[in-house]
Formats: C-alpha cells, structure tokens, sequence
C-alpha cells in the first residue's frame, strides 16, 4: 500500500516507525523494496543503504521512536505517510509525540499490529477511545485469499499443540499466556473449565486483601492487591487492584469506595517496613485505617519458586470474576522465567510490570488454608497478631 501511495503521489514523504530499531535489519525496508520488486516498478525508486527515493523527489525513512525527544520529532513534519510496524510495542509517550507531527494537509498516520494488551497505547486510542476520523479493520488468516497451505499446518498445529497461544497469533485475541509463561497453562484450562466468568461475592465469608507493596513515586514499583475469598474448595478472586506512584492512603481509599473496608489486609514480610513518606510500618497505617492486618513471614531463599509452585498447586481451585480481574489475569499470563540465551538455562523469574501482580497472587497461594482441614479457620500465619491485628480465616 505504501508503494502504491508513492506512485499515486510525487514526492510523497512517508516514515516507517517502531518503538526500538536498533539496526535497519528490525525495518521493514526489505519488505518495501521486496513489493517494488514484485508490483516491477523499480525503475521509479532508488534504494540506498539507509532510505529509498520514491518518484518525484519523495522518501521513505525509518526510525525508531524511543530515539526522539520533543525537538528532534520535528523533523517529520511535513511527513504525509507515517506507518507504525508493531505498534503493540509503542508507549503513550510515542503516540503522544507522533500524533500532532504527522498534520501535513492529507496526511495519514497507519498502525499495524498484533493486540497484546488493552492497556497498550495504540489499543487504548483506536479500539477504546475511537477516534472519529479512524478506521481500524480487523484481519487475518480468513482474509487472506492467498494463505498457503504451509501456514495452515502451522495454524493447525499451534491449535492443537499450543491452544493457550492460539487465539493471540491466529485470531487476533488478546494474549491471554505468553510462551514459557509460569501459569499459561493453568489459565488457558481456567478458560476452558469456565472458571473465569462471573464470580460472586459471599456476603458471609471474611475477603482478604493480599499485598504486593509498592512505592510512592512515578519510579516505585507498583502496588497489586489481590481481593479473595476461601468459599469451601473453591479461592474466588474477586477483584484486582494497582497502581502506581500513589500514597498506601489512595488505596485504602479505593478498598473502601469497592466495599472492601471490612478485608483482612494479607501483607508480605515487608509490611513491618516504615513508609518512606509517613515514617509508620504499612500494616500501622493499615489498623489505623480500621483493617484487621496479617504479615506473612519472610520465606528466606527461594521465596519466589515457593510462591511459583504454591500457585500452581492451588490453580485448579481459583474461579476469577472476569470484568474485575482482567489486568491481573494479563500480568498473571505474561510472568515469566528470565533466560540465559547462551546457556540455555533459567535464572528465576524476571522482575517486570507482571511480577507484582504475580508476587501478591503467590502470598495468596502460600497463604491458602483449606477451609475444610480441622482447625483451618484460626490458624494463625506464624506470627502472633499485634494491636487489631487479625487471623486467617476460613
């Protein structure tokens, strides 16, 4: 389409963008110049090494995003053509810094992309907010009248051996797993089991808010509550909570406005910590507040893999409430095990947007007492309560 515009427009400029290109070999120059080749209309075109003059004195450039600033992204105006390669992987910040450049007169900015998430930038503006003036279409391999049957084994295949990945690379799903993900099977039988629906809350039985402690602060780590219930041999997870950069008051705030003001607060060994800001310990400011508060002990080495296979041990168990927990779910999906590439070897689980979410989710886990065992429901968690300190329940 591209090299169509560039022969229907003399001098048409036109940028391919993606969020990091290290190299021209992560463009896609091979493709354009490989469709002039094919549509046989080199003659109209020069390929150097970095660019290709297009007819009438226009060009195709390419850059990566995460290389500009607020002054050097001047240099596209004027531009007339921007396409975003892999604009699943644009930040806000990106499109905020593209979007007011491309305003020549005609000028068009396209995106395509493989949805990842409904929070990422580019899904967030077209598919949620829709703008007026856009046209988003959804295609894949039923579109593709040209789809060749090598690709249909391989789309057979990955449905019958991979079906947690199928729907995001073949039908244009979110992903709900990705590869080499510690839980994606164990989701992907969630979904398939209906236990990821709708969930209701018992009004009889205690709700535990389970922590993953974050900072205040745009760079603090984030903040990730998990909202659960024991209910017989069923964990209901109700809802999920996270933010960032916000003070352990906007979430009370936010327990309280969801009904939660009566929770059982589940805190990792860090709640004994004092707050950088307030100078008190997370679970003072949690009894302060009028929550019953439970501080799990430290673990010692090996903390994450007891949390890892604590979850997978209770998953058969958990039921979500699907419109509450979705952000949870994704970061639940997409925790993952960091690789040594030359070695071949794991080194534990890297330490990303998921792993807050995941590292509440496995306090959760470790925290699990089954209801239906002889004295579950006043088992302490191997600390004595102080002040309106509470007891796990069943």
């Amino acid at each position: 389409m591209l090299v169509d515009q560039c022969l229907d427009h003399n001098g048409m400029l036109a940028v391919c963008i993606r969020e990091v290109q290290k190299s021209l070999a992560q463009s896609s120059k091979r493709l354009i110049e490989s469709k002039i080749a094919a549509l046989g209309v080199g003659s109209g075109f020069k390929i150097f090494a970095d660019k290709i003059a297009t007819p009438g004195d226009g060009l195709i450039i390419f850059q990566g995003m995460r290389d500009h600033t607020a002054e050097s992204i001047k240099s596209l105006e004027g531009f007339k053509r921007a396409w975003i390669e892999e604009a699943q992987s644009l930040s806000a910040r990106s499109l905020t810094l593209l979007r007011p450049t491309i305003r020549a007169k005609g000028s068009e900015l396209w995106a395509s992309w493989n949805p990842t998430r409904k929070s990422d930038a580019i899904d967030d503006f077209l598919r949620a907010r829709k703008p007026k003036n856009a046209i988003v279409v959804q295609a894949n391999w039923r579109d593709n009248d040209w789809f060749p049957r090598e690709l249909e084994d391989e789309r057979r295949l990955d449905l019958a051996l991979y079906p947690e990945r199928y729907d995001h690379i073949w039908e244009g799903d979110y992903a709900k797993a990705f590869d080499g993900a510690y839980y994606a099977r164990q989701l992907n039988a969630a979904r398939l089991e209906g236990r990821i629906g709708k969930v209701a809350r018992d009004p009889l039985l205690p709700i535990r808010a389970v922590f993953d402690l974050g900072g205040s602060g745009a760079r603090a780590d984030a903040m990730a509550i998990w909202l659960v219930q024991w209910a017989g041999q069923e964990i209901r997870v109700l809802d999920y909570i996270e933010g960032i950069g916000q003070v352990l008051a906007h979430y009370v705030n936010d327990l309280r406005s969801r009904g939660y003001q009566g929770a059982v607060c589940i805190l990792p060994h860090d709640g004994v910590n004092e707050n950088n800001i307030t100078g008190k310990r997370y679970e003072d400011h949690l009894r302060d507040a009028g929550f019953e508060v439970v501080v799990v002990p430290n673990q010692g080495r090996g903390a994450a893999a007891m949390r890892i296979e604590a979850v997978r041990r209770i998953f058969p168990r958990v039921w979500f409430n699907e419109a509450t927990t979705e952000a949870g779910r994704d970061a639940l999906g997409y925790y993952h095990e960091r690789k040594d590439e030359t070695r071949r070897v794991g080194l534990g689980p890297d330490h990303d947007w998921s792993s807050h979410a995941a590292d509440s989710f496995g306090l959760m886990a470790v925290a699990y007492e089954d209801p239906s065992r002889a004295g579950a429901q006043l088992k302490p968690l191997g600390i004595a309560p102080r002040g309106a300190g509470g007891w796990m329940g069943g």
